[in-house]
């Protein structure tokens, strides 16, 4: 692990827990008590991820989250009291990778720092893939068994979300939310409408199908037999 986070909180005794926790799980942590001094070590020093509160003395939260997104896309966890569904659209939209209310469970917010640092590590990679799917992020290239797969956009998009969560049961919600955007207006049943052109460019043709529905719940793409 060893991977370095900083926090830009101002409630001190919050950010001494936090930073116990995170280097009890091997986590190198830096804290910082300002929207200013936080900014300046952000785009300064070298983090893997960025745990960040909302209401902060001098700039805020969302003025720093700004100001780092003009130059990195380093992963940010916005960590706040503000729990109104406006502040998470801002926050978001601005671009954070996830929003997390106080009080929040420890356990929740690992989990989320594991997941929005394996996105990361995949995000910047050119070609990611799974079980003969193969994706080329800079050419938009698909292939799987080495043949060619023409996808849409928004197809290509879905498939991409897929493969990073591979073997993670998904809700629609959490696709349409990181595929089509916290924004979205439209069907709602636009997952399963996609679901089904993804499956029948990337499933149907092969013996082998790995795009999973869990019933009741959403979907997976694994090694299993398909439900369906």
């Amino acid at each position: 692990m060893g991977e370095n986070i900083l926090i830009i909180e101002d409630e001190k005794k919050i950010a001494r827990f936090l930073q116990i926790e995170l280097e009890h799980e091997g986590y190198n942590v830096a804290i910082e008590y300002s929207g200013n001094e936080g900014l300046r070590r952000a785009l300064d020093e070298n983090y893997d991820l960025i745990i960040l509160d909302l209401m902060l003395p001098g700039m805020d939260g969302f003025s720093v989250l700004k100001e780092i997104r003009k130059k990195s896309s380093i992963p940010v966890i916005i960590l706040s009291a503000k729990d109104e569904i406006k502040d998470k659209v801002m926050g978001l939209d601005i671009g954070a990778d996830d929003y997390l209310t106080k009080p929040f469970s420890i356990e929740e917010l690992m989990a989320r720092i594991r997941n929005a640092l394996r996105k990361n590590i995949k995000a910047n990679t050119k070609k990611i893939s799974y079980d003969g799917i193969t994706m080329d992020l800079s050419t938009y290239e698909v292939l799987r068994d080495g043949q060619k797969i023409e996808l849409t956009k928004k197809e290509f998009d879905l498939l991409k979300y897929l493969i990073i969560n591979a073997e993670i049961v998904l809700t629609r919600e959490n696709i349409l939310e990181n595929v089509w955007g916290y924004n979205y207006i439209g069907e709602t049943n636009i997952v399963d409408v996609y679901i089904r052109y993804l499956r029948s460019k990337i499933d149907e043709p092969f013996s082998n199908k790995l795009i999973q529905t869990i019933r009741g719940v959403g979907y997976s793409l694994r090694k299993e037999k398909n439900e369906n």
